[in-house]
């Protein structure tokens, strides 16, 4: 995903749509082989403005659905996905200095199992961050795909790719999951909290470091592009899912220029609790 529209054409523009349009940004549009996978595009106001009334159209058709985890899958193939059973440490090597991640499989083990299976697997190393928004205020720092580090492919295509499973030759995509706030069991998965007609705030929120994943305007459509958050960032809670946070060396994150590499990424305490299928 791009975010390539002119920030500061925001300015002139009531609150609400700036959060409309800074939403909009984060969804990933137009891949090589389908419009719902990991890629990017600049989109215009009114393209972004409509996908929302699309979605506030099909979340009136939809009834609140909750699953837990310890019941069955949602969506097909839920329960061939890696989980995080617990917390995970991960530790990433950006510019020499270290960034730790605290990753919350209690809360989000999907989509915790996800990346901290791809960490172990050396998937992230060598990635570049191929997205970095601070103007006209913090925004983003996302990286993520494995594309980045192929020479043979070309920057423009950087944030248009996902984890490719080697075991089935497609791209590993995960469930939108979000916990609502105060909630055992129930996790919201494959739609948004809008969508689901919740009303609580998430569990995980998007505070000033946290960790979420990147996906498209359809809501199962995230695969291995994450994105730090430069700041507090409420108006995406409930619609993106936020997995972890950087418990040391956000400092390391606040400097991470675009064209940036993840020299390592490595999973540091917790890997006993990543259960993957057979």
């Amino acid at each position: 995903m791009r975010l390539e529209f002119p920030f500061k054409f925001f300015l002139r523009f009531p609150k609400f749509l700036v959060v409309l349009l800074i939403i909009g940004s984060l969804m990933l549009t137009g891949c090589k082989t389908d419009q719902t996978s990991s890629s990017t595009s600049s989109t215009t106001s009114s393209g972004i403005v409509s996908q929302i009334k699309a979605n506030a159209s099909q979340s009136s058709e939809t009834t609140n659905a909750t699953t837990t985890t310890s019941t069955s899958e949602s969506i097909p193939g839920m329960n061939n996905l890696p989980r995080l059973e617990g917390k995970a440490t991960v530790v990433m090597t950006v510019n020499g200095a270290p960034i730790t991640i605290e990753v919350d499989g209690i809360n989000a083990p999907i989509t915790a199992g996800n990346f901290v299976d791809l960490v172990n697997k050396g998937v992230y190393d060598g990635v570049v961050f191929h997205r970095v928004v601070r103007d006209p205020q913090p925004f983003v720092v996302q990286g993520g795909d494995p594309q980045s580090k192929d020479p043979k492919i070309r920057q423009q295509l950087w944030g248009t790719g996902g984890y490719i499973d080697p075991k089935t030759g497609t791209e590993r995509r995960i469930p939108l999951e979000i916990k609502p706030k105060g909630e055992e069991n129930a996790i919201v998965y494959g739609k948004t909290f809008d969508m689901a007609g919740i009303k609580k705030a998430p569990e995980l929120q998007h505070k000033q470091g946290a960790v979420a994943m990147a996906r498209s305007q359809m809501p199962d459509s995230a695969s291995s592009q994450f994105y730090f958050a430069l700041a507090d960032l409420s108006f995406l809670d409930g619609n993106y899912a936020v997995f972890g946070n950087v418990t040391d060396g956000f400092d390391v994150v606040n400097k991470v220029k675009q064209g940036d590499k993840i020299e390592s990424a490595k999973v540091t305490q917790g890997l006993e609790n990543l259960k993957t299928a057979p």
